[in-house]
C-alpha cells in the first residue's frame, strides 16, 4: 500500500455514498465538505454506532451520520449538553454547590445538586434561566480532556465534591474525560455539541427530590428539570403541548369521568377501577380476545401467587426480587410464594401438563393476568407506573422452524390493535442485549444470537421501519418493542413482542419431534397492550378522554327536559338498552341546559332530549358531543343513525 492511502480514510454516509478523506477529519470537517448549511445545524456525529463529538478525529474507515436537532441522538446531545450548561449556572450563582449526574432524558434534561446548607427552592429557577441565557451568548466550545483517574480524584476532592469522586472510583484508570466549557469543569464522558450558543431558548421545568444513586439510604438530592431548544418558537410550541397535556391528564380525565381512583388504604400504586373504567377494560379485553381467538389463542388463567422455587427456576427472582413484594410465609416450614410478577412461568407449567408432540405447535396461550411488582413510590405515576397490573399475554410454544412465522404473525396482530383505537403514528425498536454487560442476561451466545437473528430477519420481511437499541433485551431473549406517538407527538412504550430460548430450557419443555426426539420450543413472549393500565393512560391522552364510540363506558344520556316525562324518557332508555347501546337517563331536577352541559364535560357521545314535542311524536332531539344539534330522530333511525356511526369508526376491526 503506498503512502497517499495509508493517509487516508473512506467515510460511509448514511445514503451508502462513500467519500474519501484526509486522516484525522472530524465530524464538522465533513459537515462543512457537504454544505454551509449543513454546517450551521449539525450538533454531533454518529461514527460507526457511537455518538462524538464534531472536533473529534476520526482516524480509520468509519460509517458517519451528521446528527441535527431532527435526531433522537442530535436531541439527546443538545440537552445533555444544557445540563452542563445548568450546572455552569448553578455554580455561578451558588459558589460550594455539588453536583450528582445530569443526564438527557427523553424530553430535556435534569441536575442531581447537592446545595448543602444552602436555602434553594423553586422560585428561583427564573433567576437560574435568566443566567443559562447569559452564558450560552458567551458561545464557549465544550472541550474534551482525557485525565488519569489521579487526577480526576485530585480536582474533585480540592472541590470537596464527595459525589464526582465515588463515581471516578468506580471507573477504570485511561477511561475518564472531562468537558470544560466557560469556567466550568465535569467529569463526562460525552459527547456534547460545538458550544453553547446553539442553545437559544431555556425553560426549567420542576425541582423534586432524588436519592443519590437511586438508593433511600443515601443522602437526598434536589434534582432540576429542564428543557431547552434552538429556537425560541419551538420552545413556544413546547409549552403549548405542556398546557394540551395537562388538559389530558390521564388522572384528571380518569376523576372526572369516573374511571378509576386510588385509595391509601388499598396502598399506593394499585388502581380501583370504577364502574365505569371497568367497562372500558371490559371493551377492550373483549375486542382483544375475539381478535385472538380468530388467530388460535386458547385463554388460561393462573393464581395471582406462585411458590418462590417457581421464580428462582424462571429467573425472575435472582434479576427482580427486590423489586418484587417481600416473600409469603405461611404457617408451613420452608413454604413461602411470592405475588405473581410475570405470567410466563405459570404458563410454563401449563404447557408441562402433559407430554407434548410437534403436530400440536404452535401452541398459543393468552391470558389477561395481573401481576405486581413494588415499585419505589416516587417512581409511582397514575397508571402509567402501579404495583399492580394486568398484562395482554400470551406464551406461543413453537418448533425452531416456526419462530420467524409466528413472530410475524404477531406483528400483525399488534398492528391491528393500534390501528383499530386510532394510533396510526408508530416505530419500532429492537431492543438486544448489551455486549459490553452479558452478566445481566441468562442463556448461552449461540441461543442469543439466534433470538436475535429470528427478529431482525422478520421485522425486515414485515417492512418494519426499526431502530436498534443495545442493552434493552429482557434478562431471557431480545425483543421487538412499539413506541407509539400520542396525539401530542408523545413517545410511549407499548406493545411489546420477546424471542426466548431460555426459559424452556430452565423449565426443561420438550416435545416429542416428528423423528421420534425429544426437542426444545421455543417461547415467544407477546403483549398488543402491554399492561391495561399503561395502555388505558395513554389511550386516554391520546383521545383526552373522547373514547371511540364503540369503546366508550357511556354511549348516550337521555335527558328530559322536566320529571313529566320521565317515563318516556325511561322507555327510550330501555329500547336503546335492548340494541346494545349503554347510557344513562339524568332524573336530576336541573334546567336542560346544565343537563346538556355537564353531559358535555363528561363527553357523553350522544344526548337525546325528550320534551312534550318528543313524546307526542315518539322521537329523541339528538346532540352529539362537541358538534351539537343533529336533529329529530324516530328511535329506529336513531339506532341506524348511531350503528353507522359505530361501524364507521370500528371499520378496521
Amino acid at each position: 500500500m503506498d503512502q497517499v492511502d495509508i493517509d487516508r480514510v473512506k467515510i460511509t454516509l448514511p445514503d451508502g455514498s462513500i467519500r474519501d478523506y484526509t486522516k484525522g477529519i472530524t465530524g464538522m470537517d465533513i459537515a462543512m465538505s457537504i454544505s454551509e448549511g449543513l454546517a450551521r445545524n449539525v450538533l454531533a456525529a454518529k461514527v460507526n454506532g457511537e455518538v462524538w463529538d464534531l472536533s473529534r478525529e476520526i482516524t480509520a474507515d468509519a460509517s458517519v451520520q451528521l446528527l441535527t436537532w431532527n435526531d433522537k441522538d442530535g436531541k439527546g446531545t443538545f440537552w445533555h449538553s444544557s445540563a452542563h450548561l445548568l450546572a455552569e449556572a448553578l455554580e455561578s450563582l451558588y459558589p460550594g454547590v455539588k453536583f450528582g449526574i445530569g443526564p438527557a432524558i427523553e424530553q430535556g434534561f435534569y441536575y442531581d445538586v447537592d446545595f448543602g446548607e444552602m436555602d434553594f427552592n423553586g422560585d428561583k429557577l427564573q433567576e437560574i434561566e435568566e443566567k443559562m441565557q447569559e452564558l450560552a451568548r458567551e458561545k464557549n466550545e465544550y472541550l474534551r480532556e482525557s485525565v488519569s483517574k489521579q487526577d480526576a480524584l485530585d480536582y474533585f476532592k480540592e472541590k470537596g465534591d464527595e459525589y464526582k469522586i465515588e463515581l471516578i472510583e468506580d471507573l477504570d484508570d485511561g477511561t475518564i474525560t472531562f468537558y470544560r466549557q466557560g469556567n466550568f469543569t465535569d467529569l463526562c464522558r460525552g459527547p456534547h455539541i460545538p458550544n453553547t450558543g446553539f442553545i437559544k431558548a431555556i425553560k426549567l421545568t420542576n425541582v423534586a427530590g432524588a436519592y443519590w444513586r437511586g438508593d433511600e439510604k443515601n443522602k437526598q438530592l434536589t434534582r432540576i428539570y429542564g428543557i431547552t431548544f434552538p429556537k425560541q418558537k419551538e420552545l413556544k410550541e413546547y409549552l403549548h403541548l405542556v398546557e394540551e397535556a395537562k388538559k389530558r391528564d390521564h388522572r384528571k380525565l380518569g376523576k372526572e369521568l369516573e374511571l378509576f381512583a386510588f385509595s391509601e388504604k388499598v396502598g399506593m400504586g394499585l388502581p380501583l377501577w370504577l364502574p365505569k373504567g371497568a367497562v372500558l377494560r371490559e371493551r377492550l379485553e373483549m375486542f382483544l380476545k375475539k381478535a385472538q381467538r380468530k388467530a388460535g389463542y386458547e385463554q388460561v388463567v393462573t393464581p395471582h401467587i406462585g411458590g418462590k422455587e417457581l421464580y428462582v427456576t424462571s429467573g425472575h427472582y435472582e434479576k427482580y426480587g427486590e423489586d418484587s413484594f417481600q416473600p409469603i410465609h405461611t404457617p408451613n416450614e420452608n413454604e413461602e410464594f411470592l405475588l405473581k410478577p410475570m405470567n410466563c412461568p405459570h404458563h410454563c407449567e401449563i404447557y408441562k401438563v402433559r407430554p407434548r408432540s410437534y403436530k400440536e405447535l404452535p401452541l398459543r396461550m393468552a391470558e389477561f393476568g395481573t401481576v405486581y411488582r413494588y415499585e419505589q413510590s416516587g417512581e409511582l405515576h397514575g397508571l402509567t407506573r402501579v404495583r399492580g397490573f394486568t398484562q395482554d399475554d400470551a406464551h406461543i410454544f413453537c418448533r425452531p422452524d416456526q419462530v420467524k412465522e409466528e413472530f410475524k404473525k404477531v406483528i400483525d396482530l399488534v398492528l391491528y390493535v393500534f390501528r383499530s383505537l386510532g394510533f396510526e403514528d408508530f416505530t419500532t425498536q429492537i431492543s438486544l442485549r448489551d455486549p459490553e454487560n452479558t452478566s445481566k442476561y441468562i442463556g448461552d451466545d449461540e441461543a442469543w444470537d439466534q433470538a436475535e437473528k429470528d427478529i431482525q430477519e422478520a421485522a425486515a420481511e414485515k417492512e418494519m421501519i426499526t431502530v436498534t437499541e443495545l442493552g434493552e433485551a429482557a434478562f431471557y431473549g431480545p425483543k421487538l418493542d412499539f413506541m407509539v406517538k400520542d396525539a401530542l407527538g408523545r413517545s410511549w412504550q407499548l406493545g411489546t413482542i420477546q424471542v426466548d430460548y431460555q426459559l424452556p430450557e430452565r423449565f426443561e419443555l420438550e416435545y416429542i419431534g416428528a423423528d421420534n426426539q425429544k426437542h426444545r420450543p421455543v417461547m415467544i413472549h407477546r403483549a398488543p397492550f402491554g399492561s391495561m393500565e399503561r395502555f388505558v393512560a395513554v389511550l386516554i391522552e391520546h383521545c383526552g378522554g373522547n373514547f371511540p364510540l364503540w369503546l366508550s363506558p357511556e354511549q348516550i344520556a337521555v335527558l328530559p327536559i322536566s320529571e313529566k316525562y320521565a317515563d318516556y324518557a325511561q322507555k327510550v332508555y330501555e329500547e336503546l338498552e335492548e340494541q346494545d347501546i349503554r347510557g344513562f337517563i339524568d332524573h336530576r331536577d336541573e334546567k336542560i341546559g346544565r343537563k346538556i352541559r355537564d353531559a358535555e364535560i363528561k363527553k357523553i357521545p350522544f344526548m337525546l332530549i325528550v320534551g312534550e314535542k318528543e313524546e307526542e311524536q315518539d322521537k329523541v332531539s339528538v346532540r352529539k358531543h362537541g358538534e351539537g344539534d343533529q336533529g329529530s330522530f324516530f328511535l329506529k333511525e336513531f339506532v341506524e343513525y348511531f350503528n353507522k356511526q359505530v361501524d364507521r369508526l370500528t371499520q378496521n376491526i
